[in-house]
């Protein structure tokens, strides 16, 4: 069964590229996006993460804080995310407990029949852990659709 729109949030528990564990629970009464994307250094996913980094206000105007989640170790996520200039965390989901807690785990990657990648996928959180947007991409080059993603923010408190 997949995240619905309603359901409270899987919690989650992640390093980030500053070796700080991140919990979802450390943004209670906030607003967050949570990215998922399937591999650092690939094209659509860096097209994905540096849209966001380029429209960074956006979010912030909405007080919403965005994480990217992947299941690349934190040492590749830290080497990305210093490329690509990227202004938001990104979290390393390596156990892949995320993505099994989000349905979002590919049983095999579409390219080079890789196992545990996870999908593109987007999830905005309200402020009392409640999934507000869940947006799952039909293939890994599927971006997810930012402007439904800021309504979503703008309508909720």
């Amino acid at each position: 069964m997949a995240i619905a729109i309603g359901q409270q949030a899987p919690s989650f528990s992640l390093f980030d590229t500053d070796k700080n564990k991140v919990q979802l629970s450390d943004f209670a009464g906030k607003k967050v996006v949570v990215l998922f994307f399937p591999l650092a250094f690939t094209g659509v996913c860096t097209t994905e993460l540096c849209n966001v980094r380029d429209n960074i206000a956006l979010y912030n105007q909405t007080n919403a804080v965005v994480l990217g989640v992947s299941v690349d170790s934190l040492f590749t996520l830290d080497k990305f995310k210093k490329e690509q200039n990227l202004n938001f965390p990104l979290l390393s989901d390596f156990n892949k407990d995320a993505a099994k807690a989000y349905e979002v785990l590919y049983e095999v990657f579409p390219a080079f029949e890789m196992q545990g990648v996870s999908k593109r996928a987007a999830f905005v959180i309200d402020s009392k852990g409640t999934i507000q947007y869940a947006e799952v991409c039909p293939t890994p080059g599927d971006l997810p659709n930012f402007e439904a993603i800021q309504t979503t923010l703008s309508q909720i408190s």
